[in-house]
């Protein structure tokens, strides 16, 4: 995709690395306003940590992130702030309080970072929570939800203060069928409906493929293929046909890098 002033993400040859594990090694890429994108990859491939340096969580190597214009990286902290208001974040494994009830998850982002009064707060929590189902929810605990729930609690609070970004860090992992339709479905409606942008990091192709305007696949630290959905159907790339076909063989090696198997059977021998 272009950049210019539809767009609200660019990242060009960003650059990041664990000590001596270099995860991603010139990634670029944009995201356009009100669009869905997703990102797709392998476990391991550096696309939470690439949602990470877009929140400014860490420091690129090389390269940038630019939201809104800013590079994400120089910003200070009170500017850093200011943006990360304009974001919501569904973690990967949900993230609630354990100790506050689904009604408090919900609000704790407003009254942390509001001066809205409670009686509002109250009717904006209930609201989010309507939207995702579980508004006659409020009063359970995290402990009382189950795994679809909780999601949902956790989507409800990503969209607490009307972002105009919301991330998805896996959102569909460990779900029941049923549980990642509708999560599946309440991304996409919720995207349309508050007008935001939402990138949503995830392998399962099969359920973001039916909901995501734009996808990109990350393979060996670079972005190695983009398109459209209608491009990812008729693409032919060997790596792009591995992930939307499932198929066993491909670019994509299940084995981790190793010697061969032989070297080791006659090393302990």
């Amino acid at each position: 995709m272009s950049t210019g002033p539809e767009t609200l993400i660019e990242v060009h040859d960003l650059k990041f690395a664990y000590g001596e594990n270099e995860v991603l090694k010139g990634i670029n890429l944009t995201v356009p306003r009100g669009k869905l994108v997703a990102i797709l990859g392998a476990s391991g491939c550096g696309k939470t940590t690439m949602l990470r340096l877009i929140g400014g969580q860490m420091r690129p190597g090389a390269g940038h992130v630019k939201v809104e214009g800013q590079t994400v990286h120089e910003l200070d902290d009170d500017a850093l702030y200011r943006l990360r208001r304009k974001m919501g974040m569904m973690f990967q494994k949900s993230g609630l309080f354990t100790d506050l009830s689904t009604f408090d998850n919900v609000a704790f982002p407003m009254r942390e970072l509001t001066d809205l009064p409670e009686a509002l707060i109250r009717d904006l929590a209930l609201m989010k929570l309507h939207a995702v189902g579980l508004r006659n929810a409020h009063s359970l605990m995290p402990s009382e939800l189950s795994g679809g729930m909780t999601r949902r609690v956790a989507l409800a609070r990503a969209i607490a203060l009307d972002p105009m970004l919301i991330m998805y860090d896996e959102p569909f992992a460990g779900l029941d069928p049923i549980s990642l339709n509708v999560i599946a479905n309440l991304i996409r409606r919720l995207n349309d409906a508050l007008g935001t942008t939402s990138i949503v990091v995830t392998y399962d192709v099969v359920e973001s493929l039916k909901i995501v305007d734009y996808a990109y696949f990350i393979s060996d630290g670079v972005v190695i293929w983009g398109g459209s959905i209608e491009e990812v159907k008729a693409s032919r790339d060997p790596f792009v046909r591995q992930f939307v076909d499932s198929l066993p063989d491909g670019p994509v090696a299940f084995h981790y890098p190793s010697r061969p198997y032989e070297a080791d059977l006659r090393l302990g021998a």
